[in-house]
């Protein structure tokens, strides 16, 4: 990603060089999904699929090199039951994340798409974000608990001084690519994937091994250990609370997440040909423009 971001840097004094600016504004709806502790293909099961959507805003210096911003909806969603891991059926925790993002990047057209020129070009994007989000469940009688709260990993305890609250607020890195075509000389539809990188492993509330039951218990009470590990929602269980040097998740790896979206631009000259394209496309009232 890194790489990337330092040919776009070098690209940006001959891409200056052939100045044509313009705005576009517009909306991007389409779903996100996640990858981590609790879900371990690059492409989910559909049920894991959520809808994701929001806005977006891009000012181009020229056809081919601008810059992006978008403030999203991120859903993100994620359960062991799904999984074709027969330890992570056991341990069945899941988990809903309805996150905000707020994005930045460089947006890179391959062909130089502009009303008098190309219509459609494929492009790729990077950048990065900032994203809040607060990890939830429900349990067996579908009441919500934020799972930050029941330090599940003994996030916050005396016993745990290694183990701080995570943050909810924190950084991704955006990549990505796709296909972008006028429609007309104002409308730009766009498909586009794009992966993101957290630097946390907490989306999920699931990173390090499991606590001791009885500390737990004694600081966040009987509710904070049924969520921790749910095995014994199963009817067959007939196991115990794992030893608190098991590992519950994969500290060594944080988490990704990616959206899959459509979204329509409208096409603004440097906003210098709204009056224009309003004095031609408005329609004639009274027989006047």
């Amino acid at each position: 990603m890194k790489r990337i971001l330092l040919v776009l840097l070098a690209l940006l004094p001959a891409l200056f060089a052939r100045a044509q600016r313009h705005h576009e504004v517009g909306v991007i709806a389409g779903v996100s999904a996640y990858y981590g502790d609790l879900q371990h293909e690059y492409i989910p099961d559909t049920k894991l699929m959520r809808p994701s959507a929001g806005i977006i805003y891009k000012y181009f210096f020229n056809p081919h090199l601008g810059i992006r911003a978008a403030a999203s909806y991120i859903n993100l969603s994620a359960a062991d039951s799904l999984s074709k891991n027969r330890a992570d059926q056991l341990r069945n925790l899941n988990f809903t994340n309805h996150m905000l993002e707020v994005q930045l990047g460089l947006e890179l057209n391959f062909l130089p798409i502009d009303i008098e020129r190309a219509k459609f070009t494929p492009f790729v994007f990077a950048g990065i974000a900032g994203t809040y989000g607060n990890p939830f469940t429900r349990d067996i009688n579908n009441e919500k608990f934020y799972l930050r709260n029941m330090s599940t990993e003994g996030q916050g305890l005396p016993g745990y001084p290694d183990r701080k609250l995570y943050s909810l607020v924190n950084a991704s890195f955006p990549l990505g690519g796709g296909i972008k075509a006028y429609i007309g000389k104002t409308i730009l539809l766009t498909a586009e994937v794009g992966l993101r990188y957290a630097a946390t492993d907490y989306l999920d509330d699931v990173s390090r091994s499991y606590v001791n039951m009885d500390t737990l218990r004694a600081y966040k009470g009987d509710k904070a250990v049924e969520l921790s590990y749910r095995g014994n929602e199963h009817h067959d269980w007939d196991g115990n609370y794992p030893n608190h040097k098991f590992q519950r998740g994969d500290f060594k790896k944080n988490d990704w997440y990616w959206t899959a979206g459509v979204s329509a631009t409208v096409y603004f000259d440097a906003f210098g040909n709204a009056k224009t394209w309003l004095q031609t496309k408005c329609p004639r009232i009274f027989g006047r423009r």
